[in-house]
């Protein structure tokens, strides 16, 4: 039988722990909105078409790993960078006017002539296949440095899993994903230990809340808010465990949402609460098992 333990008025309580984390979140995004720097980089952004969801679609694709697209003037006059000699193009569907000749007649007895809206398909490029300036950012593109016991936290992520977690060379800036269709998780090789860490929790986040199986019916949500849920889940869970990743987590939320606000994030709230408190309690069962584990081969090893 496991002893209880005693909580004195000092020890914290995983769910009150859990939810001064996500308030500090939520404060972090504020400041990230705040800043100048957030500024310079939603002017850069504005400058990038709102894709249509077929256009989404038809990105993906052509180009599973496409991450910001433009035209190739776009790219040029508007940020200074060049396309690759070489490099295929993707198609997209964009609006368009056109001229047409009506039956009625002018003053001179010659046809009408009517613009009329239509569409015409024109070539983008993913900012990975382009060369020139870097765009303004916020926070930090890769996370750095080591995890205590890094190895013993990996195995307890794959092992609390429900889909198996691959590790390849993923090409342009995608650090990972989660593929509903295949039922996997696809981490990207050669990255550090917190970035990979990190990245993992957040691919988990998707497969827990996104998959098709675990979809909410109440609440659907779109692209965006998935990407913020996942995010704050993986904040919140490295920072129970030590890991600070709030130079990339409260920018990369911050880049998601959509005007000056929290709303989006204050609507997930209770769910990024809830499954990073789920998740939680499933890894730290891992590690103790791993931690038993290890306590059994070192009695076995004492008694050869």
């Amino acid at each position: 039988m496991s002893k209880k333990r005693n909580r004195s008025p000092d020890t914290k309580s995983r769910k009150e722990r859990i939810a001064e984390i996500t308030a500090q979140l939520e404060e972090g995004v504020k400041a990230v909105f705040e800043s100048d720097v957030y500024k310079a980089y939603l002017k850069c952004m504005s400058k990038f078409h709102n894709y249509s969801l077929n256009n989404t679609l038809l990105i993906a694709l052509q180009y599973p790993e496409a991450s910001l697209c433009a035209g190739y003037q776009a790219w040029k006059k508007d940020h200074g960078r060049q396309v690759r000699k070489g490099e295929k193009g993707i198609k997209i569907i964009a609006p368009c006017k056109y001229k047409v000749e009506t039956e009625e007649k002018d003053e001179n007895g010659k046809p009408k002539i009517e613009e009329r809206d239509g569409f015409r398909v024109v070539t983008t490029f993913d900012i990975s296949q382009t060369d020139g300036p870097d765009l303004p950012s916020v926070g930090v593109d890769e996370l750095k440095g080591d995890v205590s016991d890094y190895r013993k936290l990996f195995n307890a992520l794959t092992e609390i899993c429900p889909v198996p977690i691959y590790t390849e060379d993923i090409q342009g800036g995608a650090k990972g994903y989660y593929s509903d269709t295949d039922r996997k998780i696809v981490i990207k090789s050669d990255m550090s230990q917190m970035q990979t860490i990190k990245t993992m929790i957040h691919e988990m986040a998707h497969e827990k809340l996104h998959a098709k199986e675990h979809l909410d019916k109440e609440y659907m949500v779109d692209r965006r808010t998935k990407e913020v849920e996942a995010e704050s889940i993986a904040y919140t869970i490295c920072q129970h465990y030590g890991l600070d990743s709030s130079d990339y987590s409260f920018s990369y939320v911050a880049g998601w949402s959509s005007g000056k606000d929290t709303k989006e994030l204050k609507a997930s709230l209770e769910r990024i609460r809830s499954a990073a408190d789920e998740m939680i309690t499933s890894i730290d069962k891992s590690l103790d098992k791993q931690k038993l584990r290890d306590q059994n081969r070192a009695v076995r090893d004492e008694a050869r």
